[in-house]
């Protein structure tokens, strides 16, 4: 097997009548039924065809033109792309859990809420054979994986291997890359505004002109990163934030003990706490809190696990509760008007009005809210005061919005 590249070959052309055909075989394929078969597509050309929707996990694109196809919310989760030439290509919503991509350039790609975990995003060399029938290796048209200028809105890249990935002026906003491995990655002007890069790894990266407005950056690794001309402003990293935790006079588990017994007796016992301005993301998880009517604003719970908690009444403005899990939650009555909650897990969250008495009640507060890929799916919402808040990309599907105050141009 020689080293050295050979010709780039003409790709055979892929039919739709081909295409359905192999799509319902890897159907039965993937549910073990006769007749099924795996979906191997290696060096063919499927540019600008639809698969959108379909079920093709597993499948093998090995070095395949996908040049502008088709696949929206299509399921691709650990198949086989490697080397493969996906530019312009739409994978809005797609699934490439575990997909392997090494060696493929995605340039000018829209992969806008794509889900992307543990994929491998390395560069890679194919195998091909010659006209003489001798089996060759021929790197890629890039060297590494290109991601010049493609679209990764609102991505899940969770543990994706992007080492030495091509990503210049590619646009990651609101994206999760928690616990990435970017090492040598070249991100020269890329937007990264509001991204999560929590134990991330940008060793040796290349992140001049780079935009990080608002992204979390707690616990990554920069040694040896170029940073010359990156924007950081607002970022949120390990340094500690707002009022100091001695004002509270106690420790905070002592804190949230005595202020749960102010709820439970009324007021007759415990004591009652502001928590304000606090940065309280080192408590760890915290399912089923009570924090019923709480002074919390400005509060920082970026992360944390608050599921089930008791957040009614809550006072909660400007909060910062970043891709917190608040599935479950009572937030019913609560101010949370300019809070920051993207990516934050809403799901069957009560967030209607608190009732008071038989003629008085307190809507939710979201005024100004920033609600940008939050899933609210199930949440109860009714006569929820949404006024400029920002729902860009957040899923609604099942959420109560009657008699609801909505933002003008997003719902």
């Amino acid at each position: 097997m020689a080293g050295t590249d050979i010709t780039k070959r003409q790709r055979p052309k892929v039919g739709y009548g081909e295409l359905l055909a192999t799509i319902a075989d890897h159907e039965k394929y993937r549910q073990r039924l006769p007749g099924g078969k795996r979906a191997i597509f290696q060096f063919r050309d499927l540019s600008h065809l639809t698969m959108a929707g379909a079920d093709l996990s597993g499948a093998d694109f090995t070095g395949c033109n996908l040049q502008s196809a088709n696949f929206s919310d299509t399921n691709l989760s650990s198949a086989v792309l490697y080397g493969a030439d996906l530019r312009g290509a739409v994978l809005h919503g797609a699934r490439l859990d575990r997909a392997d991509l090494r060696g493929a350039s995605l340039r000018g790609a829209d992969l806008t809420g794509a889900r992307l975990q543990d994929a491998d995003m390395r560069d890679g060399v194919i195998a091909e054979r010659d006209t003489s029938g001798n089996m060759r290796l021929k790197k890629p048209d890039h060297d590494a994986v290109d991601l010049g200028g493609a679209r990764l809105v609102a991505a899940d890249l969770t543990g994706a291997n992007m080492t030495g990935v091509a990503a210049g002026r590619t646009d990651f906003t609101d994206a999760v890359l928690v616990n990435c491995v970017l090492t040598r990655a070249n991100l020269t002007s890329a937007k990264l505004d509001g991204a999560n890069l929590s134990g991330a790894d940008l060793s040796g990266a290349n992140l001049k002109d780079a935009r990080l407005r608002g992204a979390v950056l707690v616990g990554v690794k920069l040694e040896n990163a170029m940073m010359a001309g990156t924007d950081t402003q607002g970022v949120l990293d390990d340094k500690p934030r707002g009022r100091p935790l001695a004002e509270l006079g106690v420790p905070i588990e002592e804190a949230f003990r005595l202020y749960r017994m102010w709820v439970e007796t009324g007021g007759r016992q415990g004591r009652l706490f502001d928590f304000s301005r606090l940065d309280l993301r080192h408590i760890g998880a915290r399912p089923g809190i009570v924090l019923t009517g709480a002074s919390m604003d400005g509060v920082i719970l970026q992360g944390l696990d608050l599921a089930r908690a008791s957040l009614q009444g809550a006072k909660l403005a400007e909060a910062d509760l970043r891709d917190c899990n608040l599935s479950g939650a009572d937030l019913r009555g609560a101010n949370l008007s300019g809070a920051m909650l993207v990516r934050a897990d809403l799901r069957d969250a009560d967030l209607g009005p608190l009732t008071v008495s038989l003629d008085r009640a307190f809507p939710v507060n979201l005024m100004r809210s920033v609600l940008r890929s939050a899933d609210l799916r199930g949440a109860k919402l009714r006569q929820a005061w949404l006024d400029e808040a920002d729902m860009s990309r957040a899923l609604l599907e099942g959420a109560d919005l009657s008699e609801a105050r909505l933002p003008q141009r997003q719902v």
